[in-house]
C-alpha cells in the first residue's frame, strides 16, 4: 500500500507539467525570492497584475522598454502553471 506522502507526490506529479521556462528566475536575493523576469526586479505577479488591469503586451513594453514580448508570455505561462498546480491534503481513513 502506498504511503500518504507517496500518494500526494504521485497526484502532484500527474497534475502538473512544468513548461520549459528560460526567462523566469527565482533567487532569494532578488525580490525576496519571488519569480522574476530574467533576474530583474520585475515579478511575474506584476506582469499578471498589469494584464489583469487591461494592459496589452505592447502597452507593458511601452512602459517597461527593457522587457520583451517573450518575457510577458513566459510570465503568463508560469502563472498559469502555478494556478493549475494541484495540492491535496489527503489523510488515510
Amino acid at each position: 500500500m502506498l504511503s500518504t506522502k507517496w500518494l500526494i507526490f504521485v497526484v502532484k506529479f500527474k497534475a502538473m507539467t512544468r513548461p520549459r521556462l528560460t526567462r523566469i528566475t527565482i533567487r532569494p536575493e532578488v525580490m525576496g525570492g519571488k519569480p522574476c523576469i530574467r533576474g530583474m526586479r520585475v515579478t511575474v505577479g506584476m506582469i499578471v497584475g498589469l494584464v489583469a488591469e487591461g494592459y496589452s503586451i505592447e502597452g507593458i513594453i511601452e512602459n517597461y522598454p527593457y522587457l520583451e514580448p517573450e518575457d510577458i508570455q513566459e510570465a503568463l505561462m508560469y502563472a498559469a502553471w502555478r494556478a493549475d498546480e494541484l495540492e491535496l491534503n489527503w489523510e488515510p481513513a
